[in-house]
């Protein structure tokens, strides 16, 4: 499966010490170089230190982008790592685009672009026994990383896992 992400899942399962999970399901993640230069800003120790060896490693790969008029294009609406992280998807082509942000999901969507997020990750997670909780790991992605679950979307994910609030 060809897997394209954007910077705000990558940064936030690293946070969380789950950035395994997405080489468990998915073996290689690619990425645009502006998503690169946006996570090497994170500023957190561990987080960025489980991407670094991510990238040494190969499972991360940090391509250019030739579709440079679409990025264009979607750059006037959306932040350069989404712009790339979209174009990148429909150039190489992507099976599947991780992105969490929802101007770019909606624009993502438009695209015909398949998506899924960090929650979706992560219940997928749940259904295939690699975590054993889904609300302690959102717990610790609003906790740890900032990340931010309205009370409906918490209680659909949760629902779906089987876990009650």
């Amino acid at each position: 499966m060809q897997v394209v992400s954007n910077t705000s899942p990558l940064s936030a399962l690293s946070i969380i010490g789950r950035l395994g999970l997405l080489r468990a399901q998915f073996g290689t993640i690619r990425i645009p170089e502006a998503v690169w230069i946006e996570l090497s800003r994170l500023d957190h120790g561990s987080g960025k230190q489980a991407l670094a060896q991510a990238r040494a490693e190969g499972w991360i790969e940090v391509h250019e982008i030739s579709y440079h008029p679409m990025v264009g294009v979607l750059a006037v609406t959306l932040d350069a790592g989404e712009s790339e992280t979209i174009a990148m998807s429909l150039e190489w082509p992507a099976d599947l685009l991780i992105m969490d942000e929802s101007s770019g999901r909606a624009m993502a969507r438009n695209l015909k672009v398949k998506l899924t997020g960090t929650l979706g990750l992560l219940l997928q997670a749940k259904r295939s026994g690699q975590i054993p909780c889904l609300k302690f790991e959102m717990d610790r992605l609003v906790q740890d990383a900032g990340f931010f679950v309205s009370d409906r979307v918490r209680n659909t994910f949760l629902a779906e896992a089987g876990e009650s609030p």
